[in-house]
């Protein structure tokens, strides 16, 4: 399975694309028949990349008659090149105005999510309490192998950094109007992106909650259906990024993964329509110490503020998060029990000491036994909910699994009808995110690209 595909079976459409920060200005239109070019960018389960270019022409171009060898990306490699009606990747070409530039994902300018910046002149990674790793720079020594490492305490913060979406293109062959005229190839004219499409993740909102019960105020982004009717109720996602993302644009949380975007999909949507909110975070809300800031409480109040705005199904709402964002899933379904009816917890854990109010829970649970701190918490809770009556399966899985051999391995999961299900993945399948924290950083980018864990959290 190529990279391609793999990303196809991650949401089950054809494309997610994503907002990539704007270019600067003063960008240039040299090629003559060129109206503008527009960056295209993708969500991937480690980031959002820019994943190709949309050159729109002054007249519609013929897409049997063009080459990938007609055009060159500065640094980036050409992967397919064809015609579209509008600034969109497409697997069926068709005669348009714009000219589409494919670009090969693995790249390694291609990624546009960066992380936090690194902390005292050390490099980028993890500062996630769940990682079982300092901020990056403070410590020399991997959460893989001592999970006692404080991570970056309550209230902290960091700034993320998201790279420029811009590519700068020369069309080196020629390009052919549906109407016959050729335009040559000028190799030594440019144009550089002005703009971004992003048509998944412009159907997020962006808003701010103030709570006057904590005196916070937090940004968030709202994902409302598509036809959305007042006149009938609709499940809710909320999903909560890991400490990574803490103090990242509002918009950080939807391009850092596809913890987010995943439930808003076109394809996902069609089998479960359902509002998804994604809170952006810019303090740390829960540490190591497990002792939640009033963000916590802020979450709980904006999710109860939301259900009264709009006509959402209080019997069917989903909490959902890594890291982080699962020690608060794990957190909020012990402290307000009848706030979700089913969560996904990835790459978290909570005190088993405390856990007994989730064995009557609905949860799936998924980690990577190379995890050091939430596999083997992980283990203890599920001891703790079986000694209080949770019904659990257990499965191991390797994380390099195809689309079909996790469906099938799903189906199985399901088979035995319990309420908690807890998925660990094989240590060293899950991607390297080359630090530490490997492990448990890498186990999110595959956990949420499995749409048979989407479609049981969301059939409860």
């Amino acid at each position: 399975m190529n990279r391609r595909q793999f990303i196809l079976g991650t949401i089950g459409v054809g494309a997610v694309t994503a907002i990539g920060t704007a270019c600067s200005s003063g960008s240039s239109i040299e090629m003559e028949h060129v109206r503008s070019a527009t960056a295209i960018t993708q969500v991937y389960g480690e980031g959002q990349k820019l994943i190709a270019v949309g050159i729109e022409y002054d007249s519609n171009i013929d897409t049997t008659k063009l080459a990938t060898s007609s055009f060159t990306v500065t640094g980036r490699t050409v992967t397919k090149v064809y015609a579209n009606t509008s600034a969109a990747i497409t697997d069926t070409p068709v005669n348009g105005p714009f000219v589409i530039v494919e670009l090969s994902p693995t790249d390694s300018n291609a990624l546009l999510w960066a992380g936090p910046e690194p902390a005292n002149g050390g490099t980028s990674g993890s500062t996630d309490p769940s990682a079982g790793t300092a901020p990056a720079g403070q410590s020399s020594t991997p959460a893989s192998q001592d999970p006692s490492v404080a991570g970056p305490p309550l209230g902290s913060s960091s700034k993320p950094v998201i790279k420029s979406a811009t590519a700068t293109v020369s069309q080196t062959g020629a390009v052919t109007t549906t109407a016959g005229t050729t335009y040559a190839g000028t190799p030594t004219a440019e144009v550089t992106t002005t703009k971004t499409v992003d048509p998944l993740v412009d159907l997020f909102e962006q808003k701010t909650f103030s709570d006057a019960t904590t005196g916070q105020t937090l940004q968030y982004n709202l994902f409302v259906p598509k036809n959305y009717s007042p006149a009938r109720k609709y499940p809710l996602v909320l999903f909560m990024h890991d400490a990574s993302v803490v103090g990242a644009d509002v918009k950080g949380t939807l391009v850092q993964g596809l913890g987010a975007v995943c439930w808003a999909s076109p394809e996902d949507q069609a089998r479960h329509e359902c509002f998804v909110v994604a809170p952006q975070y810019q303090t740390v809300v829960v540490s190591d110490d497990y002792n939640p800031g009033p963000l916590f409480e802020t979450t709980v109040n904006l999710i109860n503020t939301l259900t009264s705005q709009y006509s959402i199904d209080t019997a069917h709402m989903h909490a959902t998060g890594q890291s982080m964002g699962a020690m608060m899933t794990l957190g909020l379904n012990i402290r307000h029990p009848d706030l979700f009816s089913t969560s996904y917890v990835v790459a978290g854990q909570w005190p088993s000491d405390q856990a007994a109010p989730l064995a009557h829970k609905r949860l799936w649970v998924t980690v990577s036994q190379g995890d050091a701190k939430a596999y083997p918490m992980g283990n203890e809770t599920m001891a703790v909910v079986q000694d209080n009556g949770g019904q659990v399966t257990t499965a191991t899985w390797d994380a390099r699994a195809t689309q079909a051999q996790f469906a099938t391995a799903v189906d199985d999961v399901t088979s035995k009808e319990t309420n908690i299900n807890y998925v660990s993945f094989l240590p060293g399948t899950v991607p390297s995110t080359g630090g530490g924290a490997s492990e448990h950083m890498g186990t999110w980018q595959i956990a949420y690209s499995i749409p048979g864990i989407r479609d049981w959290v969301m059939q409860s």
